[in-house]
């Protein structure tokens, strides 16, 4: 789905829709009552307060690089047909089986795939993981975690700050900074949303650098991409100089269907473009559609790195 403009602010739509969010509020404290399973490895969590795209998964795989020994990636699988828990072999596994997400990081460390978070790390164990990083997981308890970081969106905040279905939250922001050892914020602060967490929370600050194998200056082309907040896409390709002829805002995780493969292969090849996208979004795509495309990769980098590495040690 597409996250609702009124996530945003408080309009009239929120307000009406606030008193659900005492459902969701509730729901999420019950279930973060229960004890997690303390398997004995490093354990790092990579979450957020909300729903959506705030850069998670680029945080654990900058994490699961830094690691020293032999660290494994454990994800829910998004919009991948297998519950697991089931190591990816990227052989023998797509998109559509494990997510786009478990795609992404099984090309930097071994990554479990399972909805039972628990059950996954117990397979991660068992095939010799020396410690775990998970994408997502802040509200799932299964877990008990050595190392939770809070990310943040610099341009999108916490949204209008409001829970589900109102705005974007699952949480209260305060709660989930409560069991967080840092927060993660990528970009500037466009929402001002550091002032909503606690003083003493450390903030490890990121930039998106993207970067492309070939030359994109005044190159045109034509941008599409199925993630959290696409218009971040949009500017990293103008910000490599290419000559931006279209663009197109796929729902998160979305699922290339035939007419959307005909389609952009149709207009690139009228008005003379080059096919770019996210790299989340090339691991879904048909090979007519892949062989056509360039990726538009992206990589954190840090204020302070040394900050990072402290923290992770």
């Amino acid at each position: 789905m597409k996250a609702p403009d009124f996530w945003r602010r408080r309009g009239p739509a929120a307000l009406a829709l606030s008193p659900f969010s005492l459902i969701t509020r509730w729901a999420t404290a019950q279930r973060l009552r229960r004890a997690g399973l303390d398997i004995g490895i490093k354990t790092i969590c990579v979450g957020n307060a909300g729903v959506g795209g705030a850069g998670k998964t680029i945080v654990a795989l900058d994490i699961l690089a830094r690691l020293r020994g032999h660290p494994f990636a454990l994800t829910r699988g998004y919009g991948g047909q297998l519950a697991g828990p089931l190591l990816v072999n990227p052989a023998l596994h797509t998109a559509d089986d494990v997510g786009d997400e478990a795609m992404l990081l099984t090309a930097i460390a071994p990554t479990v795939v399972a909805r039972n978070r628990a059950a996954g790390a117990r397979l991660a164990l068992a095939e010799g993981a020396s410690a775990i990083v998970m994408d997502d997981g802040l509200q799932n308890p299964s877990l008990r975690k050595s190392l939770s970081l809070l990310v943040i969106d610099g341009g999108y905040g916490f949204g209008n700050g409001l829970l589900l279905p109102a705005g974007p939250l699952r949480e209260p922001v305060t709660v989930a900074a409560a069991r967080c050892q840092a927060a993660v914020l990528i970009g500037a602060d466009d929402t001002n949303a550091l002032a909503q967490l606690p003083p003493a929370l450390p903030v490890l600050r990121a930039s998106l650098m993207p970067e492309c194998a070939e030359h994109l200056h005044r190159r045109p082309v034509i941008a599409f991409a199925g993630i959290g907040r696409p218009e971040k896409f949009f500017r990293s390709v103008l910000s490599l100089g290419a000559e931006l002829v279209d663009t197109h805002a796929f729902p998160d995780h979305h699922i290339y269907a035939t007419r959307d493969i005909t389609a952009l292969l149709g207009e690139a090849s009228a008005k003379g473009a080059t096919l770019v996208t996210t790299a989340k979004d090339y691991v879904k795509l048909p090979p007519p559609l892949r062989n056509a495309c360039l990726v538009v990769r992206a990589r954190l980098q840090w204020e302070d790195e040394t900050a990072l590495e402290t923290l992770l040690a």
